[in-house]
């Protein structure tokens, strides 16, 4: 397949017309609706693997795949990506839980945020750091509303253990996007796959 145009346009921020015509270009793009498809199954092979720490804690994998999809796909993309990838785990790789549509818009708007961080933009350690501080206070308030409709307990029982484990792991999870990116990001650069200046080391701000 050819290579991806090297000069494409970099953004300081998504609130452009010009940002938003090309998410929709890059939606329209057959070679980034397959790598959209590659993270899809990247997430499901990932859900599989955890590394528990303490009392429910646990290192996961599955965000690695959503945030390079956001990276290189951009927030359209990123929103189908999410229906889909949610729903594909969820039927092939359930751990038994029941099926909720609100996981499912979790997993869309998570996607979605690390795209406004990271689409088109020049990754930095402060972006990334951003994109998963906001896409786990996401979860803490969006999931515990889930889990206080599914299960007894009350929003604030569930809002306040998700917030202790967000907290947690922001600076673990922050730290394995920053190695992800730092050793990725060149290659997907040189794949044509993201704009030029994504070539340089990664920055602090």
């Amino acid at each position: 397949m050819p290579v991806l145009n090297k000069t494409r346009t970099m953004f300081k921020t998504p609130f452009s017309a010009a940002y938003w015509r090309c998410a929709v270009d890059d939606f329209r793009s057959l070679r980034s609706l397959v790598f959209a498809a590659l993270m899809i199954a990247a997430c499901i092979v990932l859900s599989k693997f955890s590394i528990p720490i303490y009392a429910g804690l646990k290192i996961s994998f599955g965000f690695l795949a959503r945030s390079l999809c956001a990276l290189v796909c951009g927030p359209v993309t990123a929103l189908v990506f999410g229906a889909a990838e949610d729903t594909l785990s969820f039927f092939l790789a359930s751990s038994g839980d029941p099926y909720f549509p609100g996981y499912m818009l979790t997993t869309m708007l998570g996607t979605f945020i690390y795209a406004l961080f990271l689409y088109r933009a020049r990754v930095t350690v402060l972006r990334i750091f951003l994109a998963k501080l906001c896409t786990n206070i996401l979860n803490v308030f969006l999931g515990s509303l889930w889990s206080a409709i599914l299960y007894s307990k009350g929003y604030i029982y569930y809002m306040t253990n998700s917030m202790i484990k967000n907290t947690l792991m922001l600076p673990v999870q922050t730290l394995m996007l920053v190695v992800l990116f730092g050793a990725l990001v060149p290659v997907l650069y040189r794949m044509g796959a993201l704009p030029n200046q994504a070539e340089r080391r990664l920055a602090l701000i």
